[in-house]
Order: C-alpha cells, then sequence, then structure tokens
C-alpha cells in the first residue's frame, strides 16, 4: 500500500508537468528553502524570511545515504542471564565482532506549491527496524496567505508561521541534529542522545518569529499509529511549546538558547516521546543475548526509554558558536507515570539528562571538526524503586569531503550502573559497551 502511494504521487507529479531541481540548480535561495536540512549545518527551524517568487510548482528530490562500520565489545556484570530459549543451556552475550552494519537510506520530496507554501515528505528505504520501504512522515508549511489573495494578511504572516502534519513534532533542539535514519550529515557523532526525544505524530504548530526571538505552541493527537477506533486508543491529545532567542550577534559569534515543554495525557496516548524512532539505534545488538539474536525485539539498543504515560517534559538547549569552537548543551527533565496498560502506579517517576558537545571546527571552510560529547541520564521508575543510572562518552571527528558527503570517526563508551532495578537476568545490569564506529554520510 505504501509503494503504491509513492508510486502514484510521483506520476501525479509527473503528469503535472512539474520542474524538477537538481542538485546543480543555481537557484541556491530556492533549493535552501525547500530543503535547508541537506545544505547548512546548525539549522533548527527553518529561517523566517521573505518566501522565494512562486511561478509554478517546483519539486526537489534528495536523498540520504549512510553506512557504518561497527567495531564495539560489550560486557556484564549481571549475574545470570538466564536460560537460552527452548533449551537448558544458559544464555550468554551476543559475541560481537568488527563489521559493516545494513546499509540506511531515504527518499525526500520537497515541493513548492504557492508562494510560501512547500510539502516535505520522507520515505525510510532501509533502515535497522524496517528493511522494506517505510513512510516516516510529512507536513505542510505555510510562510505566507497569497494563496488566498495576493497580500493577505501580510504584515502578520511576515512574523508568523504554520506547520501541520504527520512528521515529528518540535520539542526540544537535540532533534535537529539527530540522525534520522540515513541523514545523519547534520550529527556530529554516530549515535543520538541516550533518551532520544523524537516523535512522530499527527500536529499542528503555530510559529510567531520577532527580533531574533521564536515563539511556538503545537497541539497532537499523541498517537504513533492512527486510528479513529474508540476503545484502548482514545484521543488524548498533548500540547507542547517552545521559546527561545538566536542570533548571529558578530561575524564570530552566535548565541542561541531555546526551552521546550510538553505534556501528554492519557495512558493509551501520548507515550512515546522516547520510543517511537521506527528506524532503530546506530549502535547493533549491544547488550543482547543469544534470546535475541538479531536485535529485531530491541531494535533501540543504547537508549533508554522512562516508559512514561501521562508525562511532563522539559528541554533546555544552549547553543554557542564562536568561530570554530561550538558548543550545544541538554538539560532535560521528565515525569510522569510508569503505567501498565491502563493501571497506573501508585506514585510517578522522573528521570533527567544531561548532555553536552564540544567541537572545533577547522579548515578553510571548516570541513573538519575534532570534539566530544558527554550524556548522562539517572533517575528512577517511581518513588520506590531503585535509580538506573547511564553514561556516555563520545570523542571524534569528522570530514566534509563534500557539502554533501561527510566522513566520521568515533570512540564510544557507556556503562550502566549495577543493581537489580535492570532486571534479574538483564544484560543491561552492570553493562557496559565501548569501542570504534566509523561512519560515511551523503545527503542531497
Amino acid at each position: 500500500m505504501k509503494t503504491m502511494l509513492i508510486r502514484a504521487s510521483m506520476l501525479t507529479m509527473f503528469v503535472a508537468g512539474i520542474n524538477f531541481i537538481s542538485a546543480q540548480d543555481n537557484s541556491s535561495s530556492m533549493r535552501d528553502y525547500l530543503a535547508p536540512e541537506k545544505s547548512a549545518r546548525n539549522v533548527f527551524e527553518d529561517p523566517k524570511g521573505e518566501s522565494p517568487a512562486y511561478d509554478g510548482v517546483k519539486v526537489s528530490v534528495g536523498g540520504d545515504f549512510a553506512l557504518q562500520f561497527q567495531a564495539l565489545d560489550h560486557e556484564t556484570k549481571a549475574p545470570s542471564l538466564g536460560m537460552v530459549t527452548g533449551t537448558v543451556n544458559p544464555n550468554t552475550l551476543q559475541v560481537m565482532g568488527s563489521d559493516f552494519n545494513l546499509p540506511t537510506a531515504n527518499l525526500d520530496i520537497n515541493a513548492y506549491l504557492a508562494k510560501g507554501v512547500k510539502m516535505h515528505l520522507r520515505t525510510y528505504l532501509s533502515a535497522r527496524h524496517h528493511n522494506e520501504a517505510w513512510v516516516k512522515g510529512g507536513y505542510i508549511q505555510v510562510d505566507d496567505l497569497d494563496f488566498i489573495k495576493e497580500g493577505f494578511a501580510a504584515n502578520i504572516m511576515k512574523h508568523a508561521r504554520v506547520k501541520i502534519g504527520m512528521d515529528e513534532i518540535n520539542y526540544g533542539d537535540t532533534h535537529f541534529r539527530r540522525t534520522d535514519n540515513a541523514k545523519a550529515i547534520n550529527n556530529p557523532f554516530v549515535g543520538n542522545y541516550i533518551m532520544d526525544s523524537f516523535s512522530t505524530e499527527a500536529f499542528g504548530e503555530a510559529y510567531g518569529f520577532y527580533n531574533n526571538f521564536i515563539g511556538m505552541v503545537g497541539i497532537s493527537n499523541g498517537k504513533l499509529n492512527q486510528t479513529a477506533v474508540k476503545g484502548a486508543n482514545w484521543n488524548s491529545p498533548s500540547v507542547y511549546a517552545k521559546i527561545g532567542y538566536d542570533k548571529q550577534i558578530s561575524q564570530d559569534l552566535r548565541v542561541r538558547l531555546t526551552g521546550s515543554f510538553i505534556q501528554t495525557n492519557g495512558l493509551s496516548t501520548g507515550g512515546y516521546l522516547y520510543s517511537s524512532d521506527r528506524a532503530g539505534s546506530r549502535y547493533y545488538y549491544v547488550l543482547l543475548t543469544q534470546n535475541d539474536l538479531m536485535g529485531m525485539n530491541n531494535y533501540a539498543t543504547g537508549r533508554f526509554n522512562p516508559g512514561f504515560k501521562k508525562m511532563q517534559a522539559f528541554q533546555i538547549n544552549p547553543f554557542i558558536k564562536y568561530q570554530g569552537l561550538e558548543f550545544f548543551g541538554v538539560y532535560e527533565y521528565v515525569s510522569g507515570n510508569k503505567a501498565s496498560g491502563l493501571t497506573e502506579r501508585p506514585t510517578d517517576g522522573n528521570f533527567t539528562q544531561l548532555g553536552a558537545e564540544l567541537l572545533y571546527r577547522f579548515g578553510g571552510k571548516e570541513q573538519f571538526y575534532v570534539g566530544g560529547r558527554y550524556n548522562d541520564v539517572s533517575g528512577k521508575d517511581d518513588d520506590v524503586s531503585a535509580e538506573r543510572k547511564i553514561d556516555r562518552l563520545n570523542l571524534g571527528g569528522g570530514w566534509y569531503m563534500t557539502k554533501n558527503v561527510l566522513a566520521k570517526v568515533e570512540y564510544i563508551s557507556q556503562k550502566y550502573n549495577d543493581d537489580a532495578v535492570w532486571g534479574a537476568t538483564s544484560a543491561l545490569r552492570g553493562g557496559k559497551f565501548n569501542g570504534f564506529m566509523f561512519e560515511a554520510t551523503i545527503g542531497f
């Protein structure tokens, strides 16, 4: 069904006589407007500016490709991993080697439909979790209302934007720098944050831009899988907001600071903030056992999902770039109830995530960089549970061979605290993995 939809959409665009923009098109402003994530680093929200002139529908077709060579080891302090399913043999960790992971690929379609109106659609062509083509999501972004009447509400739309779709919601700034399946060219490291706040839901967002300030309010239906059937899947909308300041103070200095908040509601919806990535983690098979041979039961290895429902979360993100020196930070706090189905626990739990990236970019076009990232998560499932702790260190660097091709290498070390809270037979108890990752990625 998904493949048929893609083919039908592509055929319709060709029949309509659409003008395609190639990678060599000289209209860089149009290209940047349609797909800024491909042409610039450190782009967060699409910059608000004058919309390109409209002289007919234009479509930009792009893609992403990524391939890693993984050389990671893992170990655990768990006293027992149980038994191999269906046998009387003790369960053991998978024996890790050094080899290539499954390559990943994306297909992007960006269309300019009217002055200041663009559409984005992303399809995962190959992913760790879904090896078949899978539509990730898409949206319509409206920066002008000239399609109603030329100049309609121009003074308002000069500072406003509306975004509607079934795609990733704009909570926090980490989702702008994360790897989205094969789109890894804006992530200076190989993996994403331990608590990976990324959710694709049906949403609507309203933005305001004024004198380097940005504000946003949004609402989503809190669902990853969509259905109108009531029962265990009734709608409980989630609400979220962001406020921030982003200014290029001088040629050498840029400062950005944002704060985001989200409130999810209901026990059957709104629990996907840290578990919605359908592509899978970059650190394949780490701390998996013979009972999960290929990671099919745990495609998010190396990440942590608190598993809360009815949760409140906020994230603060400073970003400072002075010449070649770049800092990005994360402070995130989430609280909620780790309900089982529709049954709530007597008390709520909470977790805190800290993250800090420090990079130095150098070369005539800042095509090289070196740096490190520290990431820490700690907290409790509820008032009576023991504390969970995870910490990770990444050290690495990269080379933009061209503006569309990036090669990067990193050393990673991630550890879990030695406590029974992880489970009686969980490899995460006192677990650790470390080693090197090499990644090559292309985005256009």
